[in-house]
């Protein structure tokens, strides 16, 4: 039920563009000034590319990327002085710990160490897809096409304009989420909606395109989904499991 309710946008993504669900190719970063980049640990760096796990973003110039623009800037500049804040709030926090209120009954993953440690792991590997495909496709962010637009990023020096396909921030949203959920059954709801949201947050800030953040979805479950069924990680997945059993936040 988690998988068919987190893998809808992932699958409809992957189907219009004729794939299936590949293995991640990675390749370092090379920027000095780029954000030191994590690597993939567990996903084999195996035979496809980047090109061939998501769909191309809208190209530069065409009507899509212009009725994209508008979007951003009507959301950004309608959002109400709480959504905004809460956009930079999701900005700076960038880890598992996202979910915390969301799961609520003093949930605090970095209390759980099984938990947090299978987390951030998938984190980190949804962090190494995402920078892989970003320097791929080498998408312009909004704020690069319309420098008029206030973003969140401005302060940081690791933000570049030409990172925006997919967002990293909606990757972590969306696998951590599905691990989550399929973790805590029981609350898989409020975590996809939480996910979605935190995904929404990239466009208020106006660091993102609506595509961006639908091509995070799409990778974000592709990656969860082979980490959950990865042989090497069965015994951290039972451990998480045993452990949110312990602490009552899961009967299943």
């Amino acid at each position: 039920m988690t998988i068919k309710r987190f893998g809808l946008a992932a699958v409809a993504a992957l189907c219009a563009a004729g794939l299936s669900a590949p293995s991640l190719a990675l390749k370092p970063a090379t920027a000095a000034a780029a954000k030191p980049a994590k690597a993939s640990a567990v996903l084999a760096e195996a035979d496809v590319s980047p090109a061939l796990i998501l769909p191309p973003p809208p190209a530069r110039g065409s009507a899509q990327e212009a009725a994209e623009l508008a979007e951003v800037r009507r959301i950004a500049g309608s959002a109400t002085p709480e959504r905004l804040a809460q956009a930079r709030a999701d900005d700076i926090h960038e880890d598992p710990s996202i979910f915390d209120a969301t799961i609520g009954g003093g949930f605090a993953a970095k209390r759980l160490p099984a938990t947090w440690a299978l987390l951030r792991l998938v984190q980190d590997e949804g962090e190494a897809a995402a920078a892989a495909s970003k320097r791929y496709f080498n998408r312009t962010r909004p704020w690069g096409i319309d420098s008029t637009l206030t973003h969140c990023g401005a302060d940081n020096k690791f933000i570049k304009s030409n990172h925006s396909y997919p967002s990293g921030h909606a990757t972590l949203g969306y696998s951590v989420g599905f691990v989550l959920a399929e973790l805590i059954p029981e609350k898989a709801q409020a975590i996809e909606i939480r996910a979605a949201d935190y995904a929404y947050s990239r466009i208020v800030c106006a660091v993102h395109f609506r595509s961006d953040t639908e091509a995070s979805h799409a990778l974000g479950v592709l990656v969860a989904t082979r980490l959950l069924a990865a042989p090497a990680l069965g015994k951290r997945i039972a451990a998480a499991r045993a452990e949110l059993q312990a602490a009552r936040f899961t009967a299943r």
